[in-house]
């Protein structure tokens, strides 16, 4: 228990005065004894109201000012007074926590770095969209690490450290999507902060440090396969490791950094918004909106979804079983709560976000990206809720559909509609156990091998006798 503190030097000259007044020992003593017995108790609640909270993460909110300055710290992301001049053992303690989620103790302990604003908040509140858009992960993520029941306050305690750098949040090109351009020199002055004002990333290069890469081609930070290739993932984040939506089976230079696969971000009031998929009218037999394109529209003359969306136009277009749109529709999820099938063709990228609506939705994905990997396969057995088609069999693509819808369907859609299967692709805040946050943190726990601290307590520890 932290030492009481001493009364102030005023209240010590007014304790003299009140003593040397003999003269009237009645009524102004007992003041003064009054008072002295309310500050010792104010301070005996101050230290026991604290020292419950740090040690207990489900303990109710102090009423102590100290807390709530601490608590509202830890809101506002000011950064901790860590310097890489202080020893790795002598990290000052933060005397609150946030309150806490414990539905499951993991074993690993996550710090959470508070870094300036200009990396992350300040992004968020210029612009809201970067915190609802299919690269939002990297928002999702932070949110849920500051409630986490794993997160630890003292850095030497910690296995893994979240570098929370928003970087999806710029929204300045025409399409409205994101701008890329600035997310290597935007990530590379974070690094240059964590290595000058904390010792933790120097002394593993990284290692035990994360990022969320949600876009494209991860952290190659590139729409373009071929410019992603060339660019690479930045030389300070390939020792680390990545929290990204790209994934594919066969060796890719996007991928080539440790990393977890995670799903795009959807907000999780999707189920909320529709009736259960089981009770839902389907009247659309398969169903696509988005970009298809006739020929090509960039310089460079390459097709988008490397011409898998045109030939799905060209071929079934007439077609009165498919329900094809090119025109943005605000609205396109009603139409997907209606379908049988939805079609998930890659983009520049393998992934979609299509994938994570079209089974929060019930509409069995037809996942058309060749040698894509998908997220959590532990937890979400794909091959048993989606259909996959190659690529170059386009023509078949009706045929399979047919064929699905009359022979095991209904064994398709009754895995499908599992609420488990939607809980572990949705990020919700505060995290809930089988999320995605918690899934992806228990593939990481499965890395601890990379843990700086776990590898020197592993050494410290005496041999056992033979």
């Amino acid at each position: 228990m932290p030492e009481l503190k001493p009364i102030s030097r005023s209240a010590s000259s007014r304790h003299m005065k009140l003593l040397s007044r003999r003269a009237q020992p009645g009524r102004h003593q007992l003041k003064y004894q009054k008072w002295l017995l309310w500050t010792v108790i104010t301070v005996f609640l101050f230290v026991s109201t604290t020292t419950t909270t740090t040690s207990s993460s489900s303990s109710s909110s102090t009423t102590s000012s100290s807390s709530s300055a601490a608590a509202d710290a830890s809101a506002s992301l000011q950064p901790l007074p860590l310097r890489t001049t202080l020893s790795l053992n002598n990290a000052p303690r933060a005397l609150g926590e946030a309150p806490r989620i414990s539905f499951f103790s993991p074993s690993l302990k996550i710090y959470v770095y508070e870094l300036p604003p200009s990396f992350n908040r300040v992004w968020l509140m210029s612009n809201a969209r970067c915190g609802s858009h299919l690269f939002a992960a990297e928002v999702a993520v932070h949110e849920a690490l500051v409630d986490f029941a794993g997160r630890v306050l003292d850095p030497n305690e910690a296995d893994f450290f979240f570098v929370p750098v928003y970087v999806s949040c710029n929204f300045s090109t025409p399409t409205g999507l994101p701008s890329l351009h600035h997310a290597r020199p935007l990530l590379a002055s974070a690094v240059r902060f964590l290595s000058t004002e904390f010792p933790f990333w120097n002394r593993s290069r990284g290692r035990d440090h994360f990022f969320v890469a949600s876009h494209d081609f991860g952290a190659c930070f590139h729409a373009m396969e071929d410019a992603a290739i060339a660019d690479g993932i930045p030389d300070f984040m390939q020792e680390s490791i990545i929290l990204q939506t790209f994934g594919v089976s066969s060796p890719h230079p996007c991928q080539r950094a440790e990393h977890v696969l995670i799903p795009p971000y959807i907000k999780p009031d999707i189920e909320e918004q529709w009736p259960a998929p089981e009770k839902t009218k389907r009247d659309i037999f398969a169903f696509f909106r988005g970009k298809m394109e006739v020929h090509p529209k960039n310089i460079s003359g390459r097709f988008y979804s490397k011409r898998v969306r045109t030939e799905i136009w060209r071929r079934y277009a007439g077609n009165r079983k498919f329900y094809l749109r090119r025109k943005r529709f605000d609205g396109y999820r009603t139409e997907m709560a209606r379908s049988v099938f939805c079609l998930c063709p890659l983009g520049w990228a393998p992934w979609s976000p299509r994938l994570v609506e079209a089974v929060a939705l019930g509409c069995v994905p037809v996942v058309i990206a060749d040698g894509i990997r998908l997220p959590f396969p532990e937890a979400v057995r794909w091959t048993e809720i989606s259909l996959s088609l190659a690529e170059a069999d386009i023509g078949r693509l009706e045929e399979l559909l047919n064929h699905v819808a009359a022979t095991n369907l209904s064994t398709i859609q009754r895995n499908l509609w599992d609420p488990a299967l939607r809980r572990a692709l949705l990020f919700r805040h505060p995290m809930a156990e089988g999320d995605a946050t918690w899934h992806a943190l228990r593939t990481l726990e499965g890395k601890l091998d990379r843990s700086w601290r776990r590898q020197r307590r592993a050494v410290s520890l005496p041999q056992s006798p033979r």
